[in-house]
């Protein structure tokens, strides 16, 4: 156990934050028509603010760091506090009472990436990033979808040919969200194509920043380019960079899947998301007339009820893994639920809005969903496709039998031709 108790850690973090932010008004309400109407699910802004944006969250994360609070629960030997989740859970609850910038730059290195490397990578690349990332020295990207893989991502080709000490990596990689400011990435590449496609494949750590690799922004029908195309054209790669054994990629990959389903899943969009946005909701409604209309009045009651339930079911893998069990299917559970509610959000919206919806007069909170709307198939995508999640969770929580792939297929070929040979 720690020597420093909960209550004693909250009276620290408070007066680190009261020292170093502006606390939230909590009294403060929604009113229809009033401050900004912004709903995109991601935010597009122009290079020189994103630019601005991200040195005030380096900023803001080194602050932090440096006092104490920017890991929290990591082993000491690399920044961290050696403390119990508890303890980021309780900061996290401390911190969002107060404005501080824009944290998601770091979403997906320290969500996803950070687990993986301290989990799979050297002591070199742990000592060389771990502490960097959590103090906002550096940003981290997730390298895995291609343009021929994208759910199956066991049939990826980008590949990875040994050259002494070194890797030469040579592929294409697509839809990684802020490649365009990240220096490290995590790639997983094929190592042996003559194995099959699960075996085979070996992940590295790469510098996002070296002559070899090209990033080039994915316009995206939002208007902006958040996601990006990597090239890797011979890009060296040391051996110490590798995550994991030569060939077992595929246990470094779900290290990152399940960190990124927990991630997306059970954060803030999870629940706290369509929660938050119930009560514009229920504005909307009031605003156009439809406050009592009965078929609007439960629908939006089916949709709070059902990001209500997967903040519960959130809670549950979140408290799996406060017990120290690693995430399992559950996340790709809150994963789907997620994704679903937010469709079931867009559809609602556009019943109220209609042509509100598509055409911009001016008028405050409606065109302004178009981004939503328009982000929201995105979400069916990162992180796994709904098509894949279901499959997991038939499989793995409703005990469906597995549906033949290619490579079941190929084996039952095999095992004919081999019988009737026989």
């Amino acid at each position: 156990m720690p020597d420093l108790t909960l209550d004693e850690f909250r009276a620290e973090a408070t007066a680190f934050l009261d020292a170093n932010a502006e606390r939230r008004d909590p009294e403060q309400r929604f009113v229809w028509g009033e401050g900004d109407d912004a709903m995109a699910l991601f935010e597009e802004v122009d290079p020189e603010t994103e630019r601005r944006e991200l040195e005030r969250a380096k900023a803001w994360r080194a602050k932090r760091f440096d006092a104490g609070f920017g890991y929290l629960s990591g082993p000491e030997q690399y920044g961290g506090r050696g403390l119990p989740s508890a303890y980021d859970r309780a900061y996290a609850q401390l911190e969002a009472k107060y404005a501080i910038p824009d944290q998601g730059f770091f979403g997906i290195g320290l969500g996803m990436v950070a687990p993986t490397i301290l989990a799979h990578a050297t002591d070199l690349v742990k000592e060389a990033y771990l502490q960097k990332m959590y103090r906002g020295d550096i940003v981290g990207a997730q390298l895995f979808s291609e343009p021929g893989a994208g759910s199956d991502l066991a049939g990826l080709q980008t590949k990875a040919i040994r050259d002494g000490d070194e890797w030469i990596l040579t592929g294409q990689k697509v839809w990684t969200s802020g490649a365009h400011y990240s220096d490290i990435g995590e790639i997983i590449c094929r190592t042996d194509a003559d194995q099959p496609k699960h075996k085979g494949l070996t992940g590295f750590v790469v510098d996002m920043h070296a002559p070899g690799v090209e990033v080039v922004p994915l316009r995206q029908m939002t208007g902006g380019a958040r996601f990006n195309e990597g090239v890797f054209n011979e890009e060296r790669v040391p051996d110490d960079h590798r995550l994991g054994d030569v060939n077992e990629g595929w246990s470094v990959a779900l290290t990152t899947l399940m960190n990124e389903r927990a991630s997306i899943g059970a954060g803030s969009g999870g629940g706290g998301l369509g929660l938050a946005n119930s009560v514009r909701l229920a504005e909307m409604l009031r605003h156009f007339g439809l406050d009592q209309d009965p078929v609007h009045r439960q629908d939006l009651a089916d949709l709070y009820i059902k990001f209500q339930v997967a903040k519960f079911t959130n809670q549950r893998a979140l408290d799996k893994i406060k017990a120290g069990q690693a995430p399992g299917p559950e996340m790709s559970i809150a994963k789907m639920a997620l994704t679903q509610n937010l469709t079931q959000t867009a559809e609602f919206v556009a019943s109220v809005l209609g042509p509100r919806l598509v055409a911009d007069t001016g008028e405050w909170g409606t065109y302004a969903w178009s981004q939503f709307v328009l982000g929201t198939p995105g979400m069916r995508i990162a992180g796994g496709t709904d098509e894949v999640l279901r499959n997991i969770v038939g499989e793995r929580v409703l005990g469906l039998p597995k549906d033949p792939g290619i490579d079941a297929t190929t084996a039952f070929k095999d095992l004919k031709i081999g019988t009737q040979g026989g």
